[in-house]
């Protein structure tokens, strides 16, 4: 027996596909990023800065999606866990607005200079997208859409990030992992 709505799932076949795309544009951006800062800078303005960054807007606007695709995809009969849902769906799209803010302003130094970015936007918005998709993937792994290690490895991969800005490919890689096997159907009960 499931909570989901079985309705629901058909609709959904591109959720997996957008997921490991998101995580391999972080992956890219995090390459990008060290091969920028090979003589010690980052060339604000270089092609490597100037792809890495789009890489990212993209892998960002790639996680918002994944956000709209679980929500809908968990779909619940109980109140209390459609509740969850709502308010992590909510924080995650609000954090990923945040990480699309500051990199329009990190792409265009125009748009930087008229739309200052305030230290909430800064340091409450990545906190905001990490913690509404992990809920999402951790109701995901509990309706069996992921193996219950999936969302530890995002959570690993989102700590790495956060400890060492040059550890974003490795922890991109860990996001990549936890989000490979993404299912949107459940699987069985053995």
């Amino acid at each position: 027996m499931s909570l989901l709505d079985s309705r629901t799932r058909p609709a959904y076949q591109w959720l997996r596909p957008v997921a490991v795309a998101s995580a391999v544009l972080l992956l890219g951006y995090g390459l990008l990023r060290l091969i920028d800062r090979l003589d010690g800078h980052s060339d604000k303005g270089a092609w490597a800065w100037n792809t890495g960054h789009t890489l990212f807007l993209l892998g960002v606007l790639g996680f918002a999606a994944l956000i709209v695709g679980l929500h809908g995809l968990l779909r619940t009969r109980s109140s209390r866990l459609r509740t969850l849902d709502d308010v992590a769906a909510l924080a995650g799209l609000v954090g990923a607005a945040a990480f699309v803010w500051v990199i329009l302003g990190d792409l265009f130094p125009t748009f930087a200079e008229a739309v200052r970015t305030p230290g909430p936007v800064l340091f409450g918005g990545p906190l905001l997208f990490e913690v509404g998709l992990l809920v999402l993937l951790y109701r995901a792994a509990a309706a069996r859409l992921l193996p219950v290690w999936a969302p530890v490895l995002v959570l690993a991969g989102f700590l790495a990030i956060a400890v060492n800005l040059n550890l974003l490919p490795v922890g991109a890689a860990l996001v990549l992992a936890g989000l490979l096997p993404l299912r949107v159907t459940p699987r069985p009960v053995a």
